[in-house]
């Protein structure tokens, strides 16, 4: 059997108040975010989260993402990342290096596929993780944490990414906040 679920991230001014969420149905979904950060941290944290608290789990997980970004960076490129020591081809540091581990060390000996939505066009599930992203984002930029949601029953770890940064921990576009 096969579990799936929609993964998506979200940022007011890209960086700013920034958001993340995942949504398999209505018992199971989670949200988190920070006071500053990117859309592409809210978009790999959502799928990270997604992973770490299914983990438990021997169903085989199918994740919808509108984020070629997202995909690309897990399926195609973190292998050629991580035999030249986390760096891109032109020699420079890959962006979000810390979830971009995380992520790596929580795929290792799972069955995932993803699969590419289109964005704001309908899909139910990619609907219902783009509210929650944008949810946890306006939350944070009213300076209150969202609701967390139920996650997964049973899941080991909490989630990824629902701590404030400090406010010294600032950087530049698409690098990571002290997250984990």
């Amino acid at each position: 059997m096969t579990l799936t679920a929609a993964a998506d991230g979200s940022a007011l001014g890209n960086p700013g108040p920034a958001g993340w969420g995942w949504y398999i149905d209505d018992d199971r979904w989670a949200c988190g975010g920070w006071a500053h950060g990117t859309n592409n941290m809210g978009e790999l944290t959502a799928v990270l989260d997604l992973l770490q608290q299914t983990a438990h789990l021997d169903e085989e997980l199918h994740v919808i993402c509108d984020s070629k970004y997202v995909i690309n960076s897990i399926t195609a490129w973190m292998p050629g990342w991580k035999a030249k020591g986390w760096r891109k081809k032109d020699g420079k540091p890959v962006l979000n290096v810390e979830i971009m581990q995380a992520l790596d060390a929580a795929m290792e000996g799972r069955s995932v596929t993803f699969e590419w939505v289109k964005g704001h066009a309908g899909h139910a599930l990619n609907e219902e993780a783009d509210r929650l992203a944008s949810s946890a984002a306006a939350a944070w930029a009213k300076g209150v944490a969202p609701d967390g949601g139920p996650g997964i029953p049973g899941a080991r770890s909490g989630h990824a990414g629902t701590v404030e940064p400090a406010a010294d921990e600032s950087g530049p576009e698409d690098e990571p906040l002290s997250l984990f």
